[in-house]
């Protein structure tokens, strides 16, 4: 497990232009558990290796 000192945390704005999606795409991925986030205060942060495994996982099929 990495330390946490090195655990790199991302905006939702920032994941949203990695996941090239919008910020309100990310708020849905937090809130239904397709992606983990922690909160500060109001705003979320998403650990990046979380966002390097969602962007790596396949797409479901949707046809």
């Amino acid at each position: 497990m990495p330390d946490v000192h090195d655990v790199k945390f991302l905006t939702v704005a920032e994941v949203a232009e990695l996941m090239r999606v919008s910020k309100m795409t990310v708020y849905r991925l937090v809130h239904a558990g397709d992606l983990p986030a922690i909160r500060f205060g109001r705003s979320y942060r998403v650990p990046e290796s979380a966002v390097v495994e969602a962007l790596r996982r396949p797409i479901a099929d949707a046809g």
